[in-house]
């Protein structure tokens, strides 16, 4: 619904309506909007190419909304997106941070930011990291299907890296259900000895999993039950690049 008296927020509504909606009477139900002001709004968007008649008495997406998405796509860069939320995730737990997207079976560091420690993580932007045994890898293994982690599974192996690390593909879909269950995963020295991490899926705007988030250290500077109390702040910010990515909010059913 939208406020009383907005021409540009009526406009906008209806502009967003016709992505879901056809009909005048739906669109004026789903916005709020009157019907003869809906279909004063529609010609404008027709006039504009923003919308077009479907040839049925009702109206669709029109050519230039995607002309225009193509080029605010260009123009997108998730890691800039993404900033704000990881600076304040940072700033909170002190611990390196990382964003990190899906490339294929693996996925790829877009940004880093350091840790307030005498140490350094050995992570890099442009470095990728396996989807197994590390905690954003198995935050986006955990929205994905079985028939694909099993893909991924047998594509890479699950090669052991720690004595710590999941390499049987049976054991790995069975922790990545309690991953889905609570939202984020650990890494508990699975990926390099000594080094404890945790993450959370981040979507995209079609509400795919588009890779996560996590803070890492060193396991001697973040017990387990350190790591849980951080947890909820993980996949807060996880939610707020999601958003700040036009994610829905509520993900499709996987």
């Amino acid at each position: 619904m939208v406020r009383e008296g907005s021409s540009i927020d009526k406009a906008l509504a209806v502009l967003e309506a016709i992505a879901e909606h056809h009909r005048v009477t739906d669109i004026a139900a789903a916005t709020g909007v009157s019907k003869s002001t809906v279909h004063r709004i529609l010609q404008s968007l027709v006039e504009w190419g923003f919308a077009r008649a479907d040839g049925a008495g009702g109206y669709e997406p029109g050519p230039r909304i995607l002309t225009l998405a193509g080029r605010v796509m260009t123009r997108f860069d998730p890691s800039r997106q993404a900033s704000a939320s990881l600076r304040a995730l940072h700033e909170h737990t002190g611990y390196t941070t990382h964003f990190a997207i899906r490339s294929g079976d693996e996925a790829v560091y877009v940004d880093k930011l350091e840790g307030r420690r005498p140490y350094q993580m050995p992570s890099r932007v442009g470095m990728s990291l396996r989807l197994h045994s590390t905690a954003i890898g198995k935050a986006i293994l955990a929205e994905l299907g079985e028939e694909e982690v099993r893909g991924v599974a047998a594509r890479t192996g699950l090669a052991r890296l720690t004595p710590a690390t999941l390499t049987g593909v049976e054991e790995l879909l069975v922790h990545l259900e309690s991953v889905r269950a609570r939202g984020y995963a650990v890494d508990d020295e699975e990926n390099e000895p000594g080094v404890r991490c945790v993450g959370a899926p981040v979507f995209d705007h079609t509400g795919r999993v588009l890779g996560g988030i996590s803070i890492s250290t060193l396991a001697m500077d973040m017990d387990r039950a350190r790591l849980e109390e951080l947890a909820p702040a993980v996949t807060a910010a996880a939610r707020e690049v999601s958003q700040a990515l036009g994610a829905p909010a509520v993900t499709p059913a996987r």
